[in-house]
């Protein structure tokens, strides 16, 4: 197969998704499709921190927890939208000021002549 197994994962964009997105997403799945992420995650990546959380939700669910909506918008990586953080202007940008006395890599230091 040649995208290794992922056509058939109940998270289409389980491979990249975080942690984070995967512990609010993974509430949503069945016992079996946990069981599915579980066997793909020890085949392929085999990341502790993953394994742990579809464990953790396997042994939740076997005592009795039902599937819940989870957050099916959560940190999804093809779901960025727009860009995020603080907008650069004049007035949010630093005040210029000289390279330090050793030099930038663009510009190099001045020699410091002959010492004897």
């Amino acid at each position: 197969m040649a995208d290794g197994g992922r056509s058939g994962l109940p998270l289409p964009d389980y491979d990249h998704l975080p942690i984070g997105g995967l512990e609010s997403r993974v509430r949503s799945l069945a016992p079996e499709e946990v069981e599915t992420l579980l066997s793909y995650e020890r085949t392929h990546a085999d990341r502790l921190p993953v394994t742990e959380v579809l464990t953790a939700r396997l042994e939740q669910l076997d005592a009795g927890a039902e599937p819940t909506a989870g957050d099916p918008q959560a940190l999804r990586p093809e779901a960025r939208a727009g860009r995020h953080g603080s907008p650069v202007s004049p007035t949010t940008s630093p005040e210029p000021h000289s390279p330090p006395p050793h030099g930038t890599p663009d510009q190099r230091g001045r020699p410091k002549g002959d010492r004897t």
